[in-house]
């Protein structure tokens, strides 16, 4: 084609789509895809063409559908399909359906699910409820489209502090340039009693001017900047204290400086407050996500990955106070009595996490039904590699939970299992996949996820999740429009008969949930 009939093509392409631009909702026809059974809009379903265009429901399951030429009322075929549902089936084997796009005009698509999970909606990122601001129907949120010029968040952390619930991610994209901040941001939403999960959740950035970009939380030195394991107790006198650990990386992802780090209440910042010696390499740190629980009658700060500290302010801001739940002696060898292992919290030891779980049994000092990760596929009897998770107490089921992904699974970090067991420490024996992010040549990751156990409602029957959406690690070399790196929000009731689990082993402990005062 010659360059003046690509000047030509281009000039009647961008007339196109300024028409669509301008357009107003009664020229749009709306998609509705939704759950067949709940009735609600089911985000993250592709729908494609034959000539190759690709549109994503947002979170209320809407596509605006406007294309030049096509809204007459004729047959387009649409290749449907989303992660956890049952694509509808056409004639010879498809996978789709044919609809008749008009002005106005509207139609809804039903689809089965088939994970346990439903996936309610995407927290954070431009264009949340895009197509239902198009199609002229009132979003749930405050701030549909665009929030603090966020376009996409990496991992989040949550903490109740002073009478504010906080949120913080990791690396946050902005729409104004290709990079955006690495030191954290973060923002306040509504406490838990006053917010309804099942609808949305409103976000107050943190900015320096209205309107601005969402600002840096982390002041530690250097980026990027890593903060988790935000711990809220209370000090001598009474007032609350939010620590977390910080670390900072190169761009080879290894960890150049790490430590504890304090929130300033008067700058609404998380500033370095003590360096780890060495990094903190081999000790027990804040780590993930925390919850309390008590050991008799102590209040304890517990961290997935077997570390816990006494939930007041000058233990822990004290690493020499942190405790490792281990099996070994001083020596390194497993710690037997009769045969059998002796666990127990010691202070400064390394944890026996499931990289540390792993280790022992590849080197044999443990057997592999002795290690509190042995977690197996209850449907298929099958290992599942744990690759991340967070652990809560659920007052429905009268069990610790946890909510972890898995690594090489039907996509390489996409796919979410839910487990129960007698202590927080575990064993974890037995898991059920909740949710997927697996499609023939499809796949993404959902990396750590994370249960927002203050979110949980019906004494726990009704729980949800949050993980990070991207392709990073999956294969798959496309970036899903407006959802890649942002937060996809999930819905689980643990009632549901497809979770069946056997009763899990007695505890490593006696713990118990913590009630706070």
């Amino acid at each position: 084609m010659l360059p003046t009939q690509l000047i030509a093509r281009a000039a009647l392409l961008l007339v196109a789509l300024a028409a669509v631009a301008r357009a107003t909702p009664q020229e749009y026809f709306g998609i509705h895809v939704v759950d067949e059974q709940t009735g609600r809009g089911v985000p993250l379903v592709y729908l494609r063409t034959t000539f190759h265009a690709e549109y994503v429901t947002d979170s209320n399951g809407y596509v605006a559908f406007l294309e030049p030429g096509l809204m007459d009322g004729r047959d387009v075929w649409f290749d449907i399909a989303s992660y956890g549902y049952e694509s509808p089936s056409g004639a010879f084997g498809s996978k789709g359906m044919a609809l008749r796009p008009t002005p106005g005009g509207g139609a809804e698509i039903k689809l089965k699910r088939q994970m346990i999970a439903e996936r309610l909606y995407r927290l954070t990122g431009y264009g949340i409820y895009r197509d239902t601001v198009l199609l002229g129907k009132t979003p749930p949120i405050r701030e549909p489209l665009l929030s603090a010029q966020v376009t996409g968040q990496d991992t989040v952390q949550t903490a109740i502090y002073r009478d504010r619930m906080l949120w913080f991610w990791q690396d946050t994209d902005r729409i104004g340039f290709t990079l955006g901040c690495f030191s954290m941001t973060g923002a306040t939403s509504a406490l838990p009693g006053d917010l309804d999960p099942q609808r949305g959740i409103d976000f107050t950035y943190f900015v320096n001017k209205p309107g601005e970009f969402a600002r840096a939380m982390a002041q530690v030195g250097g980026q990027p900047a890593w903060i988790d394991g935000l711990t809220v107790v209370k000090d001598s006198a009474g007032g609350e204290k939010l620590l977390a650990r910080y670390a900072v990386v190169n761009h080879e992802m290894v960890t150049q400086d790490a430590g504890l780090c304090l929130y300033n209440d008067a700058k609404d910042v998380l500033e370095k407050y003590k360096p780890f010696v060495n990094r903190g390499q081999g000790q027990p740190t804040p780590r993930g996500h925390a919850i309390a629980i008590r050991d008799g009658q102590d209040r304890y700060i517990y961290y997935p990955g077997n570390v816990r500290v006494k939930a007041d302010f000058e233990s822990a801001s004290d690493l020499s106070k942190y405790e490792g739940f281990t099996c070994l002696g001083d020596d390194g060898q497993p710690n037997r009595q009769d045969g059998k292992l002796v666990w127990a919290w010691v202070r400064g030891a390394r944890p026996i996490d499931v990289s540390a779980a792993n280790e022992l049994v590849r080197r044999k000092l443990i057997d592999a039904a002795e290690s509190p990760f042995r977690i197996v596929d209850a449907l298929t009897g099958k290992p599942v590699k744990m690759a991340g998770g967070s652990v809560a107490w659920n007052a429905h089921l009268k069990k610790w939970t946890l909510l972890f992904g898995q690594t090489g699974g039907d996509s390489y970090l996409g796919e979410l299992w839910f487990s129960v067991a007698n202590s927080p420490e575990g064993p974890w024996t037995v898991a059920c996949k909740v949710a997927t992010h697996a499609m023939p040549k499809n796949n993404n990751d959902c990396y750590n996820p994370v249960q927002h156990d203050e979110l949980q409602r019906e004494d726990g029957r009704v729980i949800y999740f949050s993980g990070t959406f991207v392709n990073t690690f999956s294969g798959n070399a496309a970036k899903t429009p407006y959802y890649d790196y942002n937060n996809l929000f999930y819905r689980l009731d643990v009632s549901d008969p497809r979770l069946k689990f056997p009763d899990p082993p007695p505890g490593r402990t006696r713990e118990t949930p913590d009630q706070k005062p």
